[in-house]
């Protein structure tokens, strides 16, 4: 449409008369380019849904298996080896980079829409398409971006060694992965699949993990004599096998340096917890304008923003360790640089080094009790950051995500809907009390259930636990919403 006076397009109308450019127009010429699943022109059923989310999964298996061509070592320092398993990415593969660059661009679009640097109204659809497409064609960027740093920091080994050909190379099937698991999201966002394919991709991670670490058969000379890494073979061989059976049960539960029984039962401690937590809500009784006696309730769950938080954390936390590590590792002696982080390596060298002072410190979890009492001003530290951050990130994503009381109470006006007892006037003010108050809340409930799983040493990490429990849950509460337990689950069999 064109103004009627002018002739110049409406759209640019707007953001002349406006006396500012805005960012989203800026993106929109790019938008063309970029890759795009299209959306479902018709109902997709749920059998459907089911096959493509399971291609989807299968195709991120099989990139997590398929090593990068052209490395020359894979020894040096990993500065996600801590964040890797939340951060659904996999050392030397296809996955190398995982799901950070689009976690990361979701992180500082949200930031920047939410402290109104970029102007965005997410009530306008053609808003929506671009606030999407400058967060799709961010998280492109992104991906070079990590894939040169990468490169030059000499993780696949020195540049001068690789050469120019397989460092572009390398450079090359960074980015293509990155862009896979990009449309790998969308497609399932779009409605194709079910749920998202970052939580998909985080949950199947963390989940191979805690079974790896519960059953793995791998021996490891430990000094002591060999012993099986997984937890449950290790404390049967290790009740064969010694004869004081009393010290070999003490030991399958508080052996050091591997995973143990106790790891594991704090593990399902966790998993029951949130499960317990997430059949907390209010619901608020509403009705139909137009139809008498028809009423319902509108659940405002405790955890309103799911695992949206705890996700914006992580990406958060992972790009301070890789800054941190990288510029630690160019100027070890420099002021500022120790402030930031001051890494050691690990039993496993350099590939399993982890921050031991500085911020990165601060805001890495303690392991287990014993690093807790021994260092209580870290424990508080990471408490207090953890349970802010959350918080804060909740809040602002309800903003961003279209899910603040004013949304909700413009979805129930689109549907004839009114909340009992009070004028359609003041629906989203009765909203509003409840709203930002379960997304705080509920933010930093989040938190306080991943600092616990740290603190007790759960496998796989507290904010990995977090993350697949709430994942299984939404994808549970999806199969029966789509026609209930019975009907869902008879796709299977």
């Amino acid at each position: 449409s064109r103004h009627p006076l002018i002739g110049v397009p409406a759209a640019w109308w707007g953001v002349m008369s406006s006396g500012k450019l805005r960012f989203l127009t800026l993106v929109k010429p790019v938008l063309c380019v970029l890759p795009e699943v299209s959306q479902p022109e018709r109902k997709i059923p749920f059998k459907e849904k089911i096959l493509w989310t399971s291609i989807t999964l299968f195709i991120f298996l099989v990139c997590c298996q398929i090593p990068l061509y052209g490395i020359k070592t894979n020894k040096s320092s990993d500065p996600f080896y801590w964040m890797r398993v939340i951060l659904a990415s996999n050392r030397g593969t296809l996955m190398e980079l995982g799901i950070s660059p689009i976690v990361t661009s979701s992180l500082v679009m949200q930031l920047l829409a939410g402290s109104k640097i970029i102007d965005v109204d997410q009530s306008i659809k053609e808003d929506r398409a671009l606030f999407s497409g400058a967060q799709k064609l961010f998280g492109m960027l992104i991906t070079i971006g990590e894939a040169v740093a990468y490169v030059i920091s000499g993780m696949y080994g020195d540049v001068r060694e690789l050469g120019a050909g397989n460092a572009i190379l390398i450079i090359l099937q960074l980015f293509v992965a990155g862009v896979i698991v990009i449309i790998l999201d969308e497609l399932l966002q779009k409605g194709y699949g079910l749920g998202s394919g970052i939580s998909l991709f985080i949950a199947t991670n963390i989940c191979e993990t805690i079974v790896w670490k519960s059953l793995s058969p791998t021996t490891i000379n430990t000094g002591r004599g060999t012993e099986f890494e997984g937890a449950v073979i290790a404390l049967f061989h290790l009740l064969i096998t010694r004869n004081d059976k009393i010290r070999a049960l003490k030991e399958a539960f508080m052996r050091q340096n591997l995973p143990n029984l106790t790891n594991l039962l704090a593990t399902v401690v966790v998993f029951v917890f949130v499960i317990y937590f997430q059949g907390f809500r209010v619901d608020l009784p509403v009705k139909y304008r137009s139809q008498r006696g028809m009423q319902g309730t509108y659940p405002i769950k405790l955890f309103y923003t799911s695992n949206m938080p705890i996700i914006l954390q992580t990406a958060l936390v992972s790009n301070l360790y890789f800054l941190s590590q990288l510029l630690f590792k160019r100027y070890p002696g420099n002021f500022i640089v120790r402030l930031i982080g001051v890494w050691q390596d690990g039993e496993g060298g350099p590939a399993t080094s982890s921050p031991v002072a500085g911020l990165a410190y601060y805001i890495s979890p303690p392991n287990n009790l014993t690093e807790v009492t021994d260092d209580p001003l870290h424990a508080l530290i990471y408490f207090t950051f953890i349970l802010v951050s959350c918080a804060l990130f909740s809040k602002t994503w309800i903003e961003v995500s279209g899910s603040s009381a004013k949304d909700v109470a413009k979805q129930l006006r689109d549907q004839n809907m009114v909340m009992k007892g009070h004028r359609d006037s003041s629906l989203a003010h009765e909203l509003n009390r409840y709203i930002p108050t379960a997304a705080a809340f509920g933010g930093m409930c989040i938190g306080a259930l991943t600092v616990i799983a740290d603190f007790m040493g759960a496998i796989g990490s507290g904010t990995g636990i977090l993350l697949a429990v709430t994942t299984i849950y939404q994808y549970f509460e999806t199969f029966v919403k789509e026609g209930g337990t019975d009907s869902a689950m008879s796709v299977f069999f």
